[in-house]
């Protein structure tokens, strides 16, 4: 079986979409898939590139900029239809949103394919950007035609697909199959290894890792922090809000007690996952559709203290008061007692953790993901 991935970027570049698809692509070679991935450069880099990334094909239009989110390609389209002639496929896997996809549409190689359409998150009509809303008004009738040709859609959770308008028309040919992520990339670091924040060891140790965007609500996080004097954080993560959240830290007098720690290489992020005591996703809206980050918190043993937005999946894969605490999204206070409860009292820390490292094995392994995968894209070729 031959499978194209089509989504906006691939590894190195970090994301929660990036990684899924990097991680479903990997297991399907492993498992005698024959995967490419067609994505974009980074904004900038006008140079298109092919390569072969542990045993997956990937194939990068170069990219002019990102405005809004959305990279402009004028040479995906031609590099869609020269994979398509390299490498024949059975199947199109499209990882939406991504105004990209639009290619397929005008592409007879691929009007010949069945599609699969990966629904990773709705542009949210929360978006405070009125740029993004207008934009994504001249993008949804070509989204909805992607939609209507696709042979059957994937949504990350119950609750999402429940709350999405954008796919209100499409639920009789979408399924149901949560993300998944393998085991820990790298060993458990050692007990010794140097501590990545800073004060007192005594003090509980949080841990947030995400793109620095509005949605993700940081700076409800500071807030937060600011009502809980005795816990230490970790930011991980860099985005177009890194100096407002800095500037912030600084008007609340918290900038000791956190580390702006940007990106961390794998093996520095397994660490950090290993020496926190807690993990935390502020989110604020439907934008954070699944959380992917969380599973990884699971992986680690780390309760989690995170947004319940209704009609995101985050309601489902934390288990209120069994794997983690939510907490009303925007609530600063709210999630300043979930934190100062967790952080006081070790043996919850320790029996949400346990407790979410086995609801991450049962429910959101990497392997069971990607034989859902594999198993509907069986089903519609047959």
């Amino acid at each position: 079986m031959r499978v194209l991935h089509i989504g906006k970027y691939y590894a190195p570049q970090h994301g929660g979409i990036e990684r899924h698809v990097q991680d479903l692509a990997e297991w399907q070679v492993r498992h005698g898939v024959d995967a490419g991935v067609l994505v974009h450069q980074p904004a900038g880099t006008w140079r298109s590139a092919r390569e072969r990334r542990n045993g997956v094909d990937v194939w990068r239009a170069g990219c002019l900029a990102a405005p809004l989110y959305a990279p402009l390609s004028p040479t995906l389209p031609w590099l869609l239809s020269r994979s398509l002639a390299t490498m024949p496929a059975d199947l199109l896997h499209l990882h939406l949103p991504n105004p990209s996809c639009i290619a397929v549409l005008a592409s007879a190689r691929a009007r010949r394919l069945p599609w699969i359409v990966h629904w990773h998150a709705d542009v949210s009509a929360e978006v405070p950007s009125t740029a993004l809303r207008l934009a994504y008004r001249a993008y949804r009738p070509f989204e909805q035609a992607i939609l209507a040709r696709s042979s059957a859609i994937i949504a990350t959770s119950r609750a999402y697909l429940d709350a999405s308008a954008a796919l209100a028309d499409w639920r009789a040919k979408t399924r149901v199959i949560a993300l998944g992520i393998g085991e820990a990339p790298t060993p458990d670091p050692a007990p010794n290894s140097p501590d990545l924040w800073p004060g007192n060891d005594d003090e509980p140790k949080l841990l947030a890792v995400g793109r620095l965007s509005h949605y993700k609500g940081f700076d409800v996080l500071l807030d937060a922090l600011a009502r809980a004097p005795t816990t230490r954080l970790l930011l991980v993560g860099d985005g177009e809000c890194a100096l407002s959240l800095r500037e912030r830290a600084d008007r609340l007098g918290i900038s000791a007690r956190i580390v702006f720690a940007n990106r961390l290489d794998d093996e520095t992020l397994t660490r950090a996952y290993a020496q926190a005591d807690a993990f935390v996703l502020p989110s604020l809206d439907r934008s954070e559709a699944f959380g992917l980050v969380l599973l990884e918190a699971m992986r680690a043993g780390l309760p989690a203290v995170a947004s319940g937005v209704r009609g995101s999946g985050i309601g489902h894969v934390v288990a209120d008061g069994q794997t983690g605490l939510l907490v009303p999204p925007g609530d600063a206070p709210a999630l300043a007692a979930a934190l100062a409860r967790i952080g006081n009292d070790v043996a919850l820390r320790h029996r949400l953790g346990e407790a979410g490292r086995r609801r991450w094995r049962e429910h959101f392994t990497l392997d069971r993901s990607a034989r859902a995968v594999l198993d509907l894209y069986l089903e519609v070729l047959r």
